[in-house]
């Protein structure tokens, strides 16, 4: 069977240059597909109901042999930098403990249910010597068990662990998105977080840049067994 990776991003801006003239589907429940000859990209939201759609509907567009969980996370490791590429070697469920390996790394990604405060970081840094924390890799690494398929975690670490986020934990809505115009609005009446914004659109950015260069490496590895 040839080789057909599905990636999951929670959101599409995190994949916006790997998909460049990839075929675009727009499906039911705020799911955005993308497909080639090879691949699947798809993105639902944040959280892991979100991620569950996401991999349904990657599913149900090609015939997936391989999942990657995708995005950016925080730095729980003092010693990473925005813009590094953590490889998990293990994913843990922060909600039920559970844990998933990947016997060729040795990273150690957690996966909390909400975004993590820098006291937070510090404290699964502490207690299971966590690399990052994202919020859905636990639950793609789940069903690709369930499925029989091979699961690898990819995240680009886009705040380093000093720095908070916690407060635009807010502004998601139920369903996994975002509510720019919201936290724009909010942030405009705020001139103290006018420097954090500005760092941390940058950081984004520089996150997304290495995501991508990484994810079109793994995509050139799957392209030649296509």
């Amino acid at each position: 069977m040839k080789e057909c990776p599905a990636i999951i991003a929670a959101l599409p801006r995190e994949v916006k240059d790997l998909v460049g003239g990839w075929q675009v589907h727009k499906l039911p429940s705020k799911i955005i597909a993308y497909t080639n000859d090879f691949a699947v990209v798809a993105c639902a939201g944040m959280g892991p109901a979100r991620a569950t759609l996401a991999l349904q509907a990657a599913m149900a567009l090609k015939p997936v042999t391989a999942v990657l969980s995708v995005g950016l996370a925080g730095a729980c490791d003092p010693s990473l930098h925005v813009g590094d590429v953590v490889h998990a070697g293990v994913v843990i469920d922060l909600q039920s403990g559970e844990r998933y390996n990947d016997s060729q790394f040795k990273q150690i990604l957690v996966s909390s249910p909400t975004i993590a405060s820098v006291k937070e970081k510090q404290r699964l840094r502490e207690s299971y010597g966590a690399s990052a924390v994202d919020m859905e890799a636990a639950t793609v690494a789940r069903l690709a068990q369930a499925h029989n398929l091979a699961f690898h975690a990819i995240k680009a670490i886009s705040d380093d662990a000093t720095f908070e986020l916690q407060e635009l934990g807010r502004f998601a809505t139920h369903d996994g998105q975002f509510r720019e115009s919201a936290f724009a609005a909010y942030s405009v009446a705020r001139p103290h977080l006018w420097p954090k914004l500005l760092n941390l659109a940058g950081n984004s950015k520089r996150a997304v840049q290495s995501l991508t260069a990484e994810l079109e490496r793994q995509l050139d590895w799957y392209k030649q067994r296509a």
